[in-house]
């Protein structure tokens, strides 16, 4: 049988039409690459120079308490993230607060110490009850989690204060661009993550008005250790938007030095390849650090924003993995001794 000419040319155009067809579907993009092997495509950074010797341990104890739940308690073990060693080796005396710690802030609540979200601190340092619990934070030299420390008290108060709210604070509702509310009209206060009125501009109103008491204090080094970051991608921009916000605005027209932030979210968001292999000393990345002798806080873009965990423990737990608190804690102590230096230096 012989097939027409006119056949074969109409078949061989409807070949040619089937495959153009095919080059321009779009192709689904890949997910999010965790660990970004070429230089960043896109980074936000904030590189100060400083002397080299700025991040010199104190040459003399000093006493630190860290107000945390079950992350800073993971971060702090020695079999975890080994921040309580490390604090050790750089001349920190360590205490710590944990669940069922402290005074009780008001009438049939908890005790503060099981209140760390964002919407309590303002329980703790600007609350009826804050100046009672506050100074038992001062007085603090109790271990309530497992970590090595210095076996000698130096005594006197603490003069650092370490906060951390743990991840569920980073479900953030809301917009990053709404009206902060003045901190009389702030439904967050004395609320935890679960409320409805947790957004990122309740929970900025809630630091905004921490630092009244804060410039009252210059006497206390305050570090602020932002919440880590969550598997599920519905607030995570939000996330990204406050801390930013944290790290790049919140103290900008603040004058003194007794105020530091380390930024635990964007470290726990890229990591070496998976949860159990970190990031730590790589050029790409997101990260928090001391590098080539100047703070740098870079968020890599390259394979799409990297907004939620890199280091869940599970699939259905979001509390930082071991590799995820050793980036940390390798990135947090150079920072931490350059914040007591400039501190100390007025």
């Amino acid at each position: 049988m012989v097939i027409p000419m006119k056949r074969i040319i109409i078949v061989l155009i409807l070949i040619i039409m089937c495959c153009t067809a095919l080059c321009m579907t779009t192709v689904p993009s890949a997910p999010a690459n965790r660990n970004p092997t070429t230089p960043p495509q896109t980074s936000v950074s904030n590189q100060q120079p400083v002397s080299g010797s700025a991040t010199t341990p104190p040459a003399q104890p000093v006493k630190l308490i860290f107000l945390h739940h079950s992350s800073g308690e993971n971060w702090l073990k020695d079999n975890n993230g080994g921040l309580g060693l490390a604090l050790r080796e750089n001349n920190y005396f360590v205490s710590d607060t944990n669940y069922n710690w402290g005074p009780v802030p008001e009438a049939g609540s908890e005790p503060i110490g099981s209140l760390t979200d964002i919407g309590h601190w303002w329980m703790w340092f600007r609350g009826p009850k804050s100046t009672e619990i506050i100074d038992a934070v001062y007085a603090e030299s109790g271990q309530h989690a497992s970590y090595s420390r210095m076996n000698t008290d130096p005594g006197g108060k603490n003069q650092i204060l370490l906060f951390k709210s743990c991840y569920p604070n980073s479900n953030l509702g809301g917009n990053p661009g709404d009206p902060v509310p003045p901190i009389v009209a702030n439904p967050l206060k004395g609320l935890d993550s679960g409320s409805e009125y947790h957004t990122v501009a309740n929970a900025k109103g809630i630091y905004i008005d921490l630092l009244p008491y804060f410039q009252q204090h210059q006497d206390t080094l305050f570090i602020v250790i932002t919440a880590p970051p969550v598997s599920n991608a519905k607030y995570a921009g939000n996330a990204r938007a406050f801390n930013q916000w944290l790290v790049n605005d919140w103290l900008k027209d603040y004058p003194y030095k007794n105020i530091a932030v380390f930024d635990f979210y964007n470290v726990l968001t890229t990591n070496g390849g998976n949860a159990k292999t970190n990031d730590f000393n790589k050029e790409t990345g997101n990260h928090h650090r001391w590098w080539q002798n100047a703070v740098q806080h870079t968020i890599d873009l390259t394979g799409g924003p990297h907004d939620t965990t890199a280091y869940a423990t599970a699939s259905d737990d979001d509390h930082p993995s071991v590799a995820g608190n050793q980036k940390a804690t390798a990135e947090f102590v150079p920072l931490l001794n350059l914040a007591y230096n400039r501190w100390q230096a007025g």
